[in-house]
């Protein structure tokens, strides 16, 4: 694989500096950031293969930094913040975070979830280019080869959580997966110990693709257990 790099987002000049000096160690190349608006510019320009992101930064904060970030690409994010309350996990994680760290954190643990993220991500998009076809179902095109999904012909912009999770989910319609199944799916070895964080992003999927979320065609719940995926065609299934 090619030098990695990695663009670092934290108004603390020690934390930046120490995250920074660690991921060189490691070979990484390291873009820096001080600023929310000066990160989405540094994303754009330069693409980066993760970003660490905290979330308490000047002008934009972390959040925004990242729904933006969503718009515009499908790279990893890691916060890192000193926010632990569970909310805030949530929030990061349904705004399309892959990853929430708490300060202050191992710099050894923090680099393994880095390379963790990054080999994963390599290796889904290495194996999805090669092997996996478009799926079309009804109104929906899922394109693993570009990380493309179309509703009504009509881009919509997924995380690279939320796009591993509906594409399991949609190239084995209606096997029934239990939470902890999509969590370990999901995070592999990188343990948040909240399975929660599946119906979080089960419900942010629902509110990009379904005409109403409320009465999901596509991604159905069976209760007390887990989830589904729908291949019926609209007409067939009474939504």
């Amino acid at each position: 694989m090619n030098k990695k790099t990695i663009l670092v987002v934290d108004d603390d000049n020690e934390i930046n500096e120490l995250l920074t000096m660690s991921l060189k160690r490691e070979g990484y190349h390291v873009i820096s950031s001080f600023h929310g608006h000066d990160a989405l510019a540094l994303t754009s320009e330069h693409s980066p293969d993760l970003v660490l992101l905290d979330v308490l930064l000047p002008g934009l904060d972390g959040f925004q930094v990242c729904s933006e970030i969503r718009k515009i690409s499908n790279v990893p994010i890691l916060f890192v913040s000193c926010k632990d309350e569970a909310i805030d996990k949530v929030v990061g994680l349904g705004i399309g975070g892959d990853d929430f760290i708490t300060k202050p954190f191992s710099p050894i643990e923090l680099i393994a979830r880095v390379k963790a993220h990054i080999r994963r991500n390599y290796l889904l998009q290495k194996n999805e280019n090669q092997a996996e076809q478009t799926l079309r179902y009804d109104k929906l095109l899922i394109d693993p080869a570009t990380h493309r999904v179309l509703v009504d012909n009509k881009p919509v912009a997924l995380s690279a959580k939320e796009f591993k999770l509906l594409f399991h989910l949609a190239k084995n319609p209606n096997r029934v997966y239990k939470n902890e199944q999509l969590f370990t799916l999901l995070w592999d070895d990188v343990h948040l110990g909240d399975t929660h964080t599946v119906m979080v992003h089960i419900y942010n999927l629902r509110k990009k693709l379904e005409r109403n979320p409320a009465k999901p065609h596509y991604i159905h719940t069976i209760r007390g257990v887990g989830y589904k995926f729908n291949d019926k065609p609209f007409e067939d299934s009474g939504t």
